[in-house]
């Protein structure tokens, strides 16, 4: 892992160790190495945080993030370190899924959230960037993170109670037929059963 992943990850572990009480079941199911995917849902901004520590002892994840972040000087050369690839959200980013594929290719794990968004109560769809990883690299191991607890991490006094369920998708074991949308569709509901949207309405 990088030097920069690994210190941004220390740095937060102890606030959602500590703070969080984060508690990771079946990492296991991540492999050490080779070609993954590794796909969660979205219901805070704190979410890839949360599960690059819950990985920590496992992975280094490339995770797919949006541009906007790169606008901000410091923050874009600190996600460069860190291997994380920029995405325009919503403009069909061609360019930075064929980054992807390349990169899951090659060995890397990429997180992908296919909501897109934080989720913030509403239920969203899919979209299908996760959906064409998989079925451009099928030698990929497609794995899945249910993530809880996270959209309480600022309500403070209020403790969170933090929790990521890495586990391996049914429906989205088999990739034969069906649409890069549908894929991601069905992989999402599976971690939805998991992770229902907070408040959702």
């Amino acid at each position: 892992m990088p030097r920069t992943y690994r210190a941004v990850v220390a740095a937060v572990w102890p606030v959602l160790h500590a703070w969080g009480r984060l508690r990771v079941v079946g990492a296991e199911v991540l492999p050490s190495s080779g070609p993954t995917l590794l796909v969660a849902n979205h219901d805070s901004a704190w979410d890839p945080l949360v599960v690059a520590a819950a990985a920590r002892r496992r992975r280094q994840i490339r995770a797919l993030a949006r541009s906007s972040l790169w606008a901000h000087p410091v923050l874009g050369r600190v996600l460069d370190a860190m291997g994380q690839i920029p995405i325009d959200r919503g403009q069909g980013d061609a360019g930075a899924i064929a980054l992807a594929v390349t990169e899951l290719a090659g060995g890397a794990c990429i997180g992908v959230f296919p909501e897109g968004t934080v989720s913030r109560g509403r239920r969203l769809r899919a979209r299908s960037g996760a959906g064409r990883l998989a079925l451009a690299v099928p030698e990929a191991r497609l794995v899945c993170a249910a993530v809880t607890g996270t959209a309480d991490i600022v309500r403070f006094p209020r403790r969170p109670r933090l929790e990521v369920c890495f586990f391996v998708p049914a429906e989205g074991a088999g990739r034969s037929g069906g649409s890069p949308g549908e894929l991601a569709e069905r992989v999402l509901a599976e971690i939805r059963l998991r992770a229902p949207v907070p408040g959702s309405r």
